[in-house]
C-alpha cells in the first residue's frame, strides 16, 4: 500500500533540535538550585537520545538548605564552596542505573565543568560535554578541566545558539499548559 504524501500534511518546521531539547532540560533543572548567584543544571543523555539523569547545583541530601551557607566571600567554611554539590556530579549520582550505562553518553550543562566534575565525567565514561557558557575560560581550574578532557578523549563543544529559540512555558491548574517559541 502506498501512502499519498499530499494527504499527510506538513510537519512543523520550528521544533527543537535534540541539542536544544537537552540543553533546555539542563536549564530547566537549574531552576531547582537555591544558589542565589549561580544556578547550573545538567542533563545526561544516552547515545540514542534518551535522558538518563538530570541534576543541579545544591546542598547534599539530608543537609538542610536553610542551614547551608550560600555566600561566596569570607572564611571558606562559611561559604558555599566546600559544601555545594555541582550539577554534573549530582546528575551522575542521581543516575539510578548501572554505571556501565553511562559509558559513551553525553552531558549537557549550561556552565563548563570544573576540574572535579571533569574527573567524575571521565570516570563514568561520558564521552561528550555540550555546554553553553565558559564563564571561567582561561582560569587554572578551567584549563585543568580541558586538559583532562583532551587527554581522556572527552569531546567538549559549545552549543551554537545564534539561531536558537527563546521558550516560554506556562502552567495552570486547568491544564492549559503552553509552550511558546520566539
Amino acid at each position: 500500500m502506498e501512502i499519498n504524501k499530499d494527504l499527510l500534511g506538513q510537519k512543523r518546521k520550528d521544533y527543537l533540535s535534540w541539542d536544544e531539547f537537552f540543553m533546555y532540560i539542563a536549564i530547566l533543572s537549574s531552576g531547582r538550585s537555591k544558589d542565589p548567584n549561580t544556578q547550573v543544571g545538567a542533563c545526561i543523555v544516552s547515545n540514542t537520545n534518551r535522558v538518563l539523569s538530570v541534576g543541579y547545583n545544591g546542598a547534599p541530601n539530608s543537609f538542610s538548605d536553610d542551614d547551608f551557607p550560600w555566600g561566596r566571600d569570607g572564611n571558606r567554611l562559611e561559604t558555599k564552596y566546600p559544601y555545594v554539590c555541582h550539577a554534573e556530579l549530582n546528575s551522575i549520582l542521581n543516575f539510578p542505573g548501572n554505571k556501565k550505562d553511562l559509558e559513551g553518553a553525553k552531558i549537557y550543562v549550561d556552565l563548563f565543568p570544573c576540574s572535579e566534575c571533569a574527573k567524575a565525567i571521565i570516570q563514568v565514561g561520558i564521552k561528550k560535554v555540550i555546554y553553553l557558557n565558559d564563564k571561567y575560560n582561561g582560569t587554572d581550574d578551567n584549563l585543568a578541566s580541558k586538559h583532562l578532557f583532551d587527554k581522556c578523549n572527552v569531546e567538549y563543544v559549545k552549543l551554537d545558539v545564534k539561531n536558537h529559540k527563546n521558550i516560554s512555558l506556562s502552567l495552570d491548574s486547568k491544564g492549559n499548559n503552553k509552550i511558546k517559541y520566539k
